[in-house]
């Protein structure tokens, strides 16, 4: 039965047919069915289903409580999945981020650069929420991500990453040279508060920008670190 989304439920859903092909061709065995509109003329989504032998379910119903303003004619519904950061790659640490649009492009860009997995410290915005699967444009399902209660659990796991927080007050970024033989995890904070101070005794930094604008939206801050550490 069809209903909108909860955290607490086992299942989410992907609007959209870029995002049920990105699923269907990355995480297939998570689909659970995929739900097509009357007014769908879209043949490669239904054809993939058919080769996986999954449901397709035509229904008017599922669009109108899903997706009622949007121009969406495809939703997969699919099985929420365990998913876990490594510890021979970079990580990106997001602490406390609020907005599902943020997570969504961060995980993204954390796929398009390819140089590090995705860390979100709780509380924090839902990966599997639809708004945030979407923003993402279907990338959680091909990274690698992975929650923890505290940034304190996080340090007990990795500690042998170098810390490098990002905060207003820190060392310019672009002085930092990064060694290929060290792990590195790339800690951002909150959309509002950005991280507590006591983040600057790991040796703070920051990325310099012009006196226009007070700080980077959080999203691009994470894109400009990406793509520093990508091209080291």
């Amino acid at each position: 039965m069809v209903k909108k989304y909860k955290k607490t439920d086992g299942f989410s859903y992907a609007l959209g047919a870029t995002l049920t092909m990105e699923l269907l061709n990355t995480r297939p065995e998570c689909v659970r069915c995929v739900y097509i509109s009357p007014k769908s003329n879209i043949t490669a989504v239904t054809d993939r289903a058919a080769e996986l032998r999954l449901p397709v379910i035509e229904s008017e119903k599922a669009f109108n409580i899903l997706s009622p303003k949007e121009n969406c004619f495809v939703i997969a519904e699919f099985d929420k999945f365990d998913s876990h950061v490594r510890a021979e790659r970079n990580h990106i640490v997001l602490v406390n981020p609020s907005d599902s649009g943020n997570l969504g492009t961060i995980a993204r860009t954390v796929a398009a650069f390819d140089c590090a997995d995705l860390v979100v410290i709780r509380q924090a915005a839902d990966i599997f929420d639809p708004k945030t699967v979407r923003a993402s444009m279907g990338a959680i399902f091909g990274i690698n991500f992975e929650y923890f209660d505290t940034f304190d659990a996080y340090i007990r796991k990795f500690g042998s990453h170098r810390i490098v927080p990002f905060m207003l007050g820190g060392s310019p970024f672009k002085e930092i040279a990064f060694d290929k033989n060290k792990k590195y995890s790339l800690v951002f904070g909150n959309e509002a508060k950005g991280l507590p101070q006591d983040f600057s005794s790991y040796g703070a930094v920051k990325i310099e920008q012009s006196p226009k604008v007070d700080s980077l939206n959080l999203s691009i801050a994470t894109s400009v670190a990406l793509y520093k550490l990508y091209t080291s």
